[in-house]
């Protein structure tokens, strides 16, 4: 049955992993600028939800243009670096930044991964399905936010709003091995910890990685404090480590800005596994 429940939850992450790339391409803008509606040749994004579920290629792309040819990106994939939900950029300059939208197996494959992980972790538990749901969600916030560094509103917002009613539902079917009233504390304080960091650092920490604490914690909670800090902590020793490889490696300097949502999404990942068995 283990087997089973990890095979489907593998599939679970690589059939959602396939829809991230396009809504990762139309929500990767600047604040001001509206949602991505066309392909980079201009074609209207078509299909379910307002063309917002779909493949990569849009249809008639995938009818006249080649499969190996990547589009050229247009004047609106020229994007600005280092933008947070609230339209923050890291000393307003712009950074050219090309955002394609093609087919790429890198999300599927990593979210099947982190899927299969979480049900061999977790097991046929209620909380389980929290994780798959929340999964996607997640992949596309890592995506936009290393794209354009920006973790929108319309994402994290909602997700902070779904999970603690999620986690209750949980908590009310057999067999949950998780706390709701832990959840919902570990929400706040982890959410009220990035606040106060960002109002130290605003230049260091973007105010959409506060938004996105408060589901993390939420979800981190669920299994006690210690699981909570250890979630938190691996974010910040995650983006630290990146941030010194790209010092060391002369990408960066120790004022560049990185899009830390990556990393808070993978300590939190971390964190469930630890606290999960």
């Amino acid at each position: 049955m283990d087997a089973t429940l990890i095979a489907l939850a593998a599939l679970w992450g690589a059939t959602t992993g396939l829809l991230v790339p396009r809504a990762a391409y139309r929500l990767s803008v600047e604040p001001e600028e509206a949602w991505r509606d066309a392909c980079p040749q201009g074609h209207a994004l078509l299909g379910p939800a307002r063309g917002w579920l779909g493949g990569a290629r849009c249809r008639t792309c995938a009818l006249t243009v080649p499969a190996a040819t990547a589009p050229a990106p247009g004047p609106r994939d020229v994007l600005t670096a280092d933008a947070d939900a609230d339209g923050v950029t890291d000393e307003g300059r712009p950074v050219p930044r090309t955002v394609p939208l093609r087919t790429t197996p890198a999300v599927p494959l990593v979210l099947a991964a982190a899927c299969a992980a979480l049900a061999a972790s977790t097991g046929f538990r209620p909380e389980l399905g929290v994780w798959l749901l929340c999964a996607p969600f997640a992949a596309l916030l890592a995506t936009v936010d290393l794209r354009v560094h920006r973790l929108p509103d319309q994402l994290t917002l909602p997700l902070a709003a779904l999970v603690p009613p999620l986690l209750g539902a949980a908590a009310l079917l057999p067999g949950a091995a998780g706390s709701f009233g832990h959840a919902l504390l570990g929400g706040l304080v982890l959410g009220a910890a990035y606040f106060l960091l960002f109002v130290i650092n605003p230049s260091g920490m973007g105010f959409g990685d506060v938004k996105l604490a408060l589901p993390l914690g939420a979800l981190l909670g669920w299994y006690g404090w210690t699981v909570l800090f250890a979630g938190a902590f691996a974010g910040f020793l995650l983006g630290g480590a990146y941030g010194l490889g790209l010092v060391l490696l002369r990408k960066a300097d120790r004022k560049s800005a990185i899009p830390f949502g990556p990393f808070m999404i993978g300590g939190a990942l971390l964190g469930l596994l630890l606290g999960a068995p």
